[in-house]
């Protein structure tokens, strides 16, 4: 069913619950706690809670001060139009203001009963009690995102094997068409896989790090150096001349392109990256400036493979 989504089953769930129990308790105004339930759940459990912060804090700030202002100036619409004006700016302030609207709600209760005393105070508590209460259980159940994260993962490696074999081919061969479509698709799947890695930090409340947010931060990182590549490949290609370098370093490519993977094999690719440098060091200086133009934007591409490589060393080394 359209819109029937893992929250708005949590949404209706506690709603329920709360008015339930609200009614069973013979709460006055029981239908707040379901209000308050629903302004609660959030995407995940720490946004759920900064919310609920928000939302206690501020209704009781309106119950003491609109309680003050009314006993003191009377239950008229427009001390009621004065609470607010006085209100928000505090609200501001506090850096409170998503808690505005439920303490909107509990001002009318007590300019409804047209009297504030401490079992009106006890009838708001014991709402705002419930409705967090029962929002804190139903948000306490949360999908896991860690099978979505593992295939955000395998696409991206996908497409950085396709990006990485088509720099190969193209050194190879300059008349080679590839429309680099790759490059913003696992843009995209990046930052789709980021949210939801996110969503999973605050959805574990007590975890101080999330490595599968460091390893999209290091595919993220790596995607920028690949699209400088991209640009040094396009003015090789553009190029009349072929060298030998190419295809050493064509080849190098395609290697690596069969390692993209979330294991460690870094340093046998610097390895490797360091035995192709010195083979460009030791062949023959250029004889034409045309020649010497291409081989020092192959060395250029070389500085930026071992940046590549070393982004994804670092993220090994936070992992110990």
């Amino acid at each position: 069913m359209i819109g029937m989504g893992f929250r708005t089953i949590k949404t209706a769930v506690g709603a329920g619950l709360a008015l339930w129990i609200a009614q069973l308790l013979h709460i006055e105004f029981a239908t707040f706690a379901t209000i308050i339930v629903i302004m609660c759940i959030e995407k995940t459990k720490k946004k759920t809670l900064i919310t609920m912060r928000d939302k206690f804090f501020a209704s009781l700030l309106s119950l003491t001060i609109g309680a003050l202002l009314f006993e003191l100036l009377g239950y008229y619409p427009i001390v009621f139009a004065l609470f607010i004006l006085i209100f928000v700016p505090i609200l501001v302030r506090i850096k409170i203001p998503a808690g505005f609207v439920t303490s909107m709600v509990v001002l009318t209760h007590v300019y409804m009963v047209g009297h504030a005393d401490l079992t009106m105070f006890l009838n708001e508590l014991y709402l705002i009690f419930i409705g967090m209460g029962i929002a804190l259980l139903v948000n306490s159940f949360m999908p896991n995102l860690k099978q979505d994260i593992k295939t955000f993962k395998q696409e991206i490696e996908q497409k950085f094997e396709k990006i990485l074999f088509e720099f190969s081919a193209h050194l190879r061969d300059s008349s080679r068409t590839w429309d680099g479509k790759e490059i913003l698709e696992v843009e995209d799947i990046i930052n789709e896989a980021k949210s939801i890695a996110i969503q999973d930090v605050e959805n574990h409340l007590m975890r101080k790090e999330n490595k599968d947010y460091y390893y999209l931060e290091m595919r993220e990182d790596q995607l920028e150096l690949l699209k400088q590549m991209m640009k040094m490949i396009a003015i090789f290609t553009s190029k009349s001349l072929h060298v030998k370098q190419n295809e050493m370093l064509a080849d190098f490519l395609e290697d690596l392109s069969k390692n993209v993977h979330s294991g460690n094999t870094t340093d046998s690719s610097l390895q490797n990256l360091e035995a192709l440098y010195e083979s460009f060091r030791e062949t023959d200086l250029p004889k034409v400036r045309e020649e010497f133009e291409v081989r020092a934007n192959l060395f250029y591409l070389i500085f930026e493979l071992e940046n590549y490589l070393m982004i994804k060393k670092k993220l090994f080394s936070k992992k110990k």
